[in-house]
């Protein structure tokens, strides 16, 4: 397994190294083997070179079974420069068409949802990843005046809906939940009725093709509604790529915080690169103090292992990972874990055993 390993900036690298030292471990027990090349991608080779994503990066990268990320974010840059430049680059160049977002509230992991349980709080939400207004069509007129006028395009194309929706479908049918096999489309058809039109008849049409999955369906906003009353409703999410990007903060909290929610930026074709990460951003006030929480990076390299050809690996993983939240931690904020962020990667392995 060759992955490709971007620390990235602020507490990302403290995480990463938590995260390999339980791929190390994990890799003893399953008896496979793994070679990892780091890259310096991020806020301080920007602000060394001026560069972000070296020409030839992206041809090495696709040279690679999977890419894990620590986190990307630097005080000194400006928002979004980072963000547009390498990670929406690497998902556009690499295709990572899956956005996959598991929302699973841990054991001994507190939710701000009163009365709910790990049993209630567990779905995946499936996000499209390359169109919609991250396409980034548009542009300014009279740019700067009274009478400025700014445009963005939504781009929604057949073959994006459809290949989202099919990969959602089968992942609902693998996923098998014991409560019943439910995809839920989110969208906003009655208002977004051009391109949301083009995603439900897609979702329909597939549909078709799945009678054991239950094909269902929700606005945006009432969706948001039910993730706060009633999470265990869900089983699989559909989403659109904008839609996706705001349910799944949501998702994260509700299972806990951004420091445990983990996702991927798949590539499910044959031969294609995708990309796992922590969701809890660079943190870089925590930067070098050791009190930043390890567990949603551990959770990402449990991903990789999952869709990477190591399921049993990354089911193992995951165990440890809600053992160690369930036994051994006092919160997960930073500096309140009754560990070091070191020692809760001890934790995981000693769990893994």
């Amino acid at each position: 397994m060759k992955i490709a390993v971007i620390g990235g900036d602020g507490t990302g690298p403290e995480v990463t190294a938590e995260a390999i030292k339980v791929l190390k471990a994990v890799a003893d027990m399953e008896g496979f083997t793994y070679e990892l090349t780091d890259y310096d991608l991020g806020g301080e080779r920007y602000l060394k070179t001026g560069e972000i994503l070296p020409a030839n990066a992206t041809d090495e990268l696709t040279q690679h079974d999977a890419i894990y990320l620590g986190a990307i974010g630097h005080p000194d840059v400006a928002p979004g420069v980072l963000e547009r430049g390498l990670l929406l680059n690497l998902r556009f160049a690499l295709d990572q068409y899956i956005n996959l977002r598991p929302v699973k509230l841990y054991p001994g992991v507190e939710s701000p949802l009163a009365g709910k349980g790990p049993e209630d709080i567990d779905f995946v939400v499936v996000r499209e990843n390359t169109e919609d207004l991250y396409a980034g069509i548009g542009g300014f007129l009279k740019k700067g005046t009274a009478d400025e006028v700014a445009t963005q395009s939504a781009i929604y194309t057949r073959k994006g809906c459809e290949r989202c929706i099919r990969w959602a479908f089968e992942y609902t049918r693998q996923r098998n939940n014991p409560k019943g096999k439910r995809l839920t489309l989110v969208a906003k058809t009655n208002v977004l009725t051009f391109g949301h039109d083009l995603w439900d008849r897609t979702f329909n049409e597939i549909a078709a093709e799945y009678p054991d999955v239950e094909a269902d369906y929700n606005h945006v906003d009432a969706c948001c509604m039910w993730m706060v009353k009633n999470p265990e409703y869900y089983d699989v999410i559909v989403t659109t790529n904008m839609f996706g990007d705001i349910i799944t903060d949501l998702g994260a909290m509700i299972q806990g915080g951004m420091g445990v929610a983990a996702g991927g930026n798949l590539n499910p074709d044959e031969g294609g690169t995708s990309m796992y990460e922590p969701m809890g951003g660079s943190a870089p006030k925590y930067t070098g103090q050791g009190v930043i929480n390890p567990i949603a990076a551990i959770s990402a390299m449990a991903m990789l292992l999952e869709h990477t050809g190591q399921p049993a690996a990354g089911a193992k993983v995951l165990a440890a990972v809600q053992s160690v939240t369930g036994t051994k931690m006092a919160s997960q904020s930073a500096g309140k874990m009754g560990h070091s962020t070191s020692e809760v990667g001890d934790l995981v392995v000693a769990a893994l055993a």
